[in-house]
């Protein structure tokens, strides 16, 4: 079994190192130009603030643009959002799929291994995947913050990079689930449910006669400016992403292995 957890790695690390390289490396930009932009941020932070829900949407009215931890979490945080999101689905959509897709799965069967056990391989392979990505991208961001001699938010930080991998999880825990119904790369359908989460948080945020659309997102629990603005974590939509993933694990274990049975 740890052959089976191991070719996973060897398969997508490239994937992982090139997605938190790519993200990470953005952020660390982003976050190094603030220097020279600091003094028109200033400026422009109160008419930002001033813009009612669009500033709500983006936690600018939380959070000043003049300072780095709110230019963090209304830009960096934005990248890193939607970054790690499509990460996540990019390594667990076709995870399953992709042994009958490509036609590996007699093979892969023919050995002494049950379907259970392939299920949990390859998503620890997803997790470990996950893991990875979130710590290189914020061993970036941290770079960036002791390059301007700023001291990193240690409670909001870590607090924030906690909710993004367990969105994360949930994100690839719902994209793993629809990979054990495929038999075909549906990797398209996968990038299309993230944007769908992120629209209905953004929505919610923005509109508010349709504030609770955004409860259905995952997106909703990991904002940055909420978590580094307050220091608190929304614990009800944490709870909720938690059982999402759990019945999503379930759904995929169940489908997965009852394929013997077909």
């Amino acid at each position: 079994m740890r052959y089976l957890y191991g070719h996973e790695m060897r398969q997508y690390w490239k994937t992982t190192l090139l997605w938190a390289v790519c993200v990470g490396g953005m952020g660390m930009g982003c976050i190094l130009l603030y220097s020279g932009m600091q003094e028109e941020m200033a400026g422009m932070a109160e008419n930002f603030a001033a813009m009612g829900a669009f500033s709500a949407a983006f936690g600018m009215d939380r959070l000043s643009i003049a300072t780095l931890k709110g230019f963090f979490a209304t830009e960096v945080g934005t990248i890193h959002e939607l970054g790690g999101a499509m990460f996540a689905a990019v390594i667990s959509m076709n995870i399953l799929s992709k042994e009958e897709a490509g036609h590996t799965s007699e093979f892969l069967f023919s050995l002494p291994v049950s379907r259970g056990k392939v299920v949990w391989m390859k998503w620890g392979a997803v997790c470990t995947g996950l893991l990875l990505f979130h710590a290189v991208c914020a061993g970036f961001y941290g770079m960036g913050f002791l390059a301007l001699s700023e001291g990193i938010p240690g409670k909001e930080w870590f607090l924030y990079h906690v909710m993004q991998l367990l969105m994360g999880l949930e994100l690839a825990g719902i994209c793993f689930a629809a990979s054990a119904f495929s038999r075909q790369n549906r990797l398209g359908v996968g990038l299309g449910l993230v944007l769908l989460f992120y629209a209905c948080d953004l929505v919610g945020r923005v509109i508010p006669k349709m504030e609770k659309l955004s409860v259905f997102s995952p997106f909703a629990y990991a904002n940055a400016s909420e978590i580094l603005g307050t220091g608190e974590i929304a614990v009800k939509g944490a709870l909720l992403g938690a059982g999402v993933l759990a019945l999503a694990l379930g759904t995929a274990w169940v489908k997965y292995t009852g394929k013997d049975q077909l």
